[in-house]
């Protein structure tokens, strides 16, 4: 079975082998990695690395749209709640549901 690297550690390996200022074996004598290895993750950083920046923005529109919605639900509350004051007002006597007397029947 596998070693299991962190992220951290293999950030570090692949701009190590970005700067090209030693060679794959000698970063994995240095790092205890496979010279195969520094290549698969220093590729794989290669090929995720545009993904990076559409994140960002995307993370950035997700962030807008999720708060024009919790502007949008404020809203439908306040709306609400002025709808149960406004029904509460007209209906007047009876009492809200989990009341003392609430669904009894008056026995005369």
């Amino acid at each position: 079975m596998g070693q299991h690297h962190s992220a951290q550690f293999k950030a570090q390996v692949v701009r190590a082998a970005l700067r090209e200022e030693k060679t794959l074996a000698q970063l994995a004598s240095e790092y205890g990695v496979h010279p195969t290895q520094i290549s698969t993750w220093k590729t794989t950083a290669l090929q995720e690395l545009p993904h990076l920046f559409e994140r960002r923005e995307r993370t950035a529109s997700q962030v807008a749209a999720y708060e024009a919605q919790i502007e949008q639900l404020y809203a439908e509350i306040g709306r609400l709640t002025t709808q149960v004051a406004w029904l509460e007002k007209k209906v007047g006597g009876i009492p809200p549901r989990g009341a003392a007397g609430y669904g009894r029947v008056r026995s005369s």
